[in-house]
């Protein structure tokens, strides 16, 4: 097998799976689901483990013909697998400390994804009502959306410089003199050039970003970061009204799941009893909720790098 087909059968082997391409129908469709499709040596492969594979490919449009070859494919891998499988129980792996710890990570994982799954899918979708509001409210993202070239310069809020930096927006000094500034003062700092959509920026920074014009800058505070933006230029892009529309729908989806999940871990967190032990015993070893996941909408990054570089995904 070359490297590109075992990278192949890892992908394929390896996946997460949770559906499959025969779950509806009739009797005989069920039935279909639970055949078997190979043997290896006392080892049963199910048309169901194939299907299951094939639920995470994109084979909306595929002819039978290209399902049918994609399925022989997989089952091929799946073959490759439990051969390596057999194996790995002959030469006793699944006992190794290590084997044994990966398994009981991956079950963690899994039923932990399974509860917050559940939580997600039963929340109650948005209304039509409430996608066409939020179309309405964030005209930059939709109606009045732009793509802007940006130059940036990003600072340590250690470097103590901000009041200096709005100063030089105030009096309207170019980017370039205030690199040379700090240069001049030997303050590190980083930056450059990007071009970013509107649906590429932190969605609270947005309004205030769409605000400027073309050669307008702005300073933009951040917990350790202080930022010094401008608009090199920017172009008009709007987006029509029935494309934005489902991407409205998938990303209140998401938020409306984020959140009941967040919920849902915030109070098992205050319903459970936990005790932090040795080094992590101290008060401040962990803060009191801790999100079960990253919010649809991610903060600001931290870190001296640009602070548009992660925006709205969930409409993207």
């Amino acid at each position: 097998m070359t490297s590109s087909n075992t990278r192949f059968a890892v992908s394929i082997i390896s996946a997460a799976l949770t559906l499959g391409l025969s779950a509806c129908g009739s009797n005989d469709d069920k039935k279909g689901a639970t055949q078997v499709a190979a043997k290896v040596n006392s080892e049963e492969i199910s048309v169901h483990q194939i299907n299951q594979v094939l639920s995470r490919s994109n084979t909306a449009g595929s002819t039978p013909q290209a399902v049918q070859a994609m399925s022989r494919e997989v089952l091929e891998k799946l073959i490759d697998q439990q051969l390596a499988i057999d194996q790995a129980t002959e030469n006793k792996l699944h006992r190794s400390p290590e084997v044994v710890s990966q398994i009981e990570t991956s079950r963690r994982d899994i039923l932990a994804r399974a509860y917050t799954q559940k939580i997600a899918e039963a929340q109650p979708k948005p209304t039509p009502e409430e996608i066409k509001n939020y179309l309405t409210e964030h005209p930059q993202l939709f109606a009045e959306r732009r793509v802007f070239n940006v130059q940036e310069i990003v600072i340590p809020v250690a470097a103590g410089v901000t009041e200096q930096l709005r100063g030089f927006v105030s009096s309207g000094k170019p980017i370039e003199e205030v690199a040379a500034w700090l240069k001049g003062k030997d303050i590190k700092f980083g930056g450059g050039i990007a071009t970013r959509a509107s649906e590429q920026i932190p969605l609270e920074l947005l309004a205030q970003i769409h605000a400027l014009k073309d050669g307008q800058s702005a300073v933009i505070q951040a917990p350790q970061t202080v930022t010094l933006l401008r608009i090199a230029s920017s172009q008009l892009s709007p987006i029509a009204e029935a494309v934005a529309l489902p991407r409205i729908e998938q990303f209140l989806t998401n938020q409306r799941a984020n959140e009941a999940v967040v919920a849902s871990i915030k109070k098992l967190r205050t319903d459970a009893k936990i005790s932090y032990m040795g080094e992590f015993a101290t008060a401040d070893a962990a803060p009191a909720t801790a999100p079960a996941t990253a919010p649809v909408v991610q903060a600001p990054d931290d870190k001296a790098k640009s602070t548009l570089e992660k925006g709205v995904a969930g409409l993207k």
